[in-house]
């Protein structure tokens, strides 16, 4: 007697519904809120942040698992954490300068992946969309530090709950 086959989907290749891990410079700021949503959620997270874990507040916290450049500098933990992550997602206000404009120009430079999402005007449905299309298993958050737009931790922390929770 001939076996019937399964007419059900194959659920081991379903595609990821969400990054397996997110990383960051863990500056103040867009960084912190996408590796405080990855451990809310339950996603590895980590990333490469200068020497000695600086960070304008001083020390980076020793929650966030972070791996230390020789570097005190902070664009070389930036170019690394383009260059370890399968896409980049850059998220500002207003608009890009500073080490949120250097993210933006070594993807450009290193030919990889990203997305400018302008908190104020871009819905979650725009990332998670793009997030669809690049598929990453390590994304990379960049964008500015508080002391450079107060209050945009918890902007960005809500943001990246909405979009992470509302995946399809």
């Amino acid at each position: 007697m001939a076996k019937k086959m399964s007419s059900k989907p194959n659920h081991a290749t379903k595609p990821r519904l969400w990054p397996t891990k997110i990383v960051s410079g863990g500056q103040t700021g867009v960084d912190r809120a996408g590796l405080d949503v990855a451990i809310a959620l339950g996603i590895e997270h980590g990333g490469w942040c200068p020497a000695g874990r600086l960070s304008e507040d001083g020390s980076i916290p020793s929650r966030y698992e972070m791996q230390e450049m020789r570097s005190k500098e902070y664009p070389p933990r930036t170019e690394q954490n383009v260059i370890d992550s399968d896409a980049t997602l850059i998220l500002y206000e207003k608009k890009l300068r500073s080490g949120t404009l250097l993210t933006r120009r070594i993807c450009d430079r290193l030919g990889k992946a990203y997305l400018l999402a302008k908190l104020d005007v871009d819905p979650p449905t725009k990332i998670q969309r793009w997030l669809a299309q690049q598929n990453p298993a390590t994304l990379n958050i960049a964008g500015p530090r508080e002391s450079s737009s107060p209050g945009i931790y918890d902007r960005s922390f809500a943001f990246l709950i909405n979009v992470f929770n509302e995946h399809p």
